[in-house]
């Protein structure tokens, strides 16, 4: 994509490399001069003083390192050039799958040789998985363990539902005065099937390399009758259960029965370079989704699904009104999401709330929707979105860009009155609440449905939106569609302005609309406008 390069009104600035994470054999660098995703030149990357790469990435990583050595990494961009100094950590054993009887011919199963060197690695040690192509069901994780996925290597998963060990839902202790959440699906305790990566409260893991986790889902398995629970919920790729430190880079996950990544109740996570990539018609392939996270970082990362490439979650009201633990202080830099449902979303399942939330410097491309905001009635008090930033962004082909929508009509009521009611009802222990959303320095090409759509509840109205600096065009040749799924709208709208509905604030500031059919911006129950032209 060729984007105007004096995006509102940015000055150019000096190119600065910062390491942004290491380890013994690996690191990532990202090359800070002002563009997004992708530098608008290639540039070579120098390491020792010998060419290593040549590049457009923003975010890099660098494999094929040793330990304990001192490494000088130098880009060179035209006449620009940065350079830094760093020293990668200590590594005392290499575990190397192949010694444990995996053969990866795409034959055997392999998954029994590389559990085992899973669980013979030492700490400070990795197991290392080669080239090649390793039939699995689930591995399990550990804490203190690095696992490497080298290039050419595959971890191909099996697709018989048979084989995989099934995750209860919950588990009563024997007082029955509490529980253990084990499987989810969705945002309720569900038995579910374990995922192909499994990690269950397991501290300081870091999978990483150039290799891929090949879920092997199509029509033909997994994704036939998708919502048809069969002997338990479809695995996801990556699950994490209450999980502590835990950094995912480099890697490649593709073909998911469902979700791909879901980090479920853990806490200081890093997702660097990871590629996601699934069928734009695959069922529930979300991307990413942490579910009541605490801080979470994810950066230089690639998706391409068929569902959400990035959704926020904190549970049902099952989940996330009894323990009320929120997804909260997540960092979303230098992505680029591509073809799914949304780009980034939050909720619908969020009864424990989402707190301050921040994305920056991302590219969307085709999705249905760019930022979204998705909530209803009966998801309860609790679930409060706050603090969201959505700041240095450029979209093309996006069907809405902006979407806040307050009557989402998932779940079995999801069409009933209560939940698509447009007049206010009563505020109880069962609304929910969106406060302050700040939407800044954003440029909107070829859209086609509507340049923005919000609609909160009129009992319990959006606290806060502010949209400055934000640029929005059509496509020549737009298409008509439903701007958010909720029941009273039409779905065959087109060349939409901006459309808000039932805010408390609204500011406005250096706010263009172009090519719309009818009024730039529609609005109705704003309590305050602020607008700046």
């Amino acid at each position: 994509l060729e984007f105007r390069r004096v995006l509102f009104r940015s000055k150019e600035i000096k190119m600065e490399l910062k390491l942004i994470w290491k380890h013994a054999r690996a690191a990532a660098l990202e090359c800070c001069e002002g563009s997004i995703y992708e530098m608008a030149q290639l540039c070579q990357i120098y390491l020792n003083g010998k060419f290593y790469k040549e590049t457009k990435q923003v975010v890099n990583v660098l494999y094929d390192l040793e330990p304990e050595k001192e490494y000088c990494v130098a880009v060179q961009k035209g006449e620009e050039k940065s350079e830094i100094v760093f020293c990668t950590e200590s590594q005392d054993y290499t575990l190397n799958v192949h010694d444990f009887g995996a053969k990866g011919d795409g034959i055997q199963d392999d998954t029994t040789y590389i559990q085992a060197a899973i669980m013979a690695c030492p700490k400070n040690s990795r197991v290392l998985i080669p080239e090649g192509v390793y039939r699995i069901t689930s591995l399990f994780l550990k804490d203190h363990l690095t696992m490497e996925l080298a290039k050419g290597a595959v971890l191909s998963a099996c697709t018989e539902r048979e084989k995989f060990p099934v995750l209860k839902g919950t588990y009563q202790n024997e007082n029955k005065d509490k529980e253990y959440i084990l499987g989810t699906w969705e945002g309720d305790a569900c038995d579910m099937f374990s995922g192909i990566i499994t990690g269950i409260g397991v501290k300081d893991v870091t999978i990483y390399g150039e290799g891929t986790i090949d879920g092997n889902a199509s029509w033909d398995n997994w994704w036939f009758e998708a919502k048809k629970i069969r002997i338990a919920a479809r695995p996801r790729m990556i699950f994490l259960n209450q999980c502590e430190d835990v950094r995912i880079v480099g890697i490649t996950v593709q073909n998911s029965p469902s979700w791909n990544i879901h980090p479920y109740f853990s806490n200081r996570l890093q997702f660097i370079k990871v590629t996601v990539l699934g069928p734009k018609d695959s069922p529930n392939t979300d991307g990413l989704n942490p579910e009541s996270c605490d801080d979470v970082e994810i950066t230089g990362c690639l998706f391409s699904v068929g569902d959400d490439c990035i959704a926020v979650k904190s549970g049902k009201i099952s989940v996330g009104a009894k323990y009320k633990v929120p997804s909260s202080n997540l960092r979303i830099r230098q992505c680029c999401m591509r073809d799914g449902h949304g780009s980034i979303t939050l909720g619908s399942e969020m009864a424990a709330g989402i707190r301050n939330l921040q994305a920056r410097q991302c590219v969307f491309i085709n999705t249905d929707r760019g930022l979204r905001i998705k909530t209803r009635r009966g998801r309860g008090k609790d679930a409060i979105i706050d603090g969201v930033l959505f700041e240095d962004i450029k979209m093309d082909s996006v069907l809405t860009p902006f979407v806040i929508n307050c009557f989402y009509f998932c779940d079995p009521d999801g069409h009933s009155e209560y939940v698509q009611c447009k007049e206010p009802l009563a505020v109880d222990e069962r609304t929910p609440q969106i406060k302050e959303l700040c939407f800044r320095n954003i440029q909107a090409e070829n859209c086609h449905v509507a340049a923005a759509f919000f609609y909160g509840l009129p009992e319990q109205k959006i606290e806060r939106v502010e949209m400055k600096h934000v640029q929005v065009s059509y496509a020549k040749e737009a298409v008509s569609g439903q701007p958010a799924m909720l029941d009273g709208i039409d779905e065959n709208i087109c060349k939409m302005g901006i459309f808000a509905r039932n805010i408390k604030i609204l500011v406005l500031e250096d706010i263009q609309v172009m090519g719309q059919d009818g009024e730039a911006i529609l609005m109705d129950g704003i309590d305050s406008l602020e607008w700046t032209k």
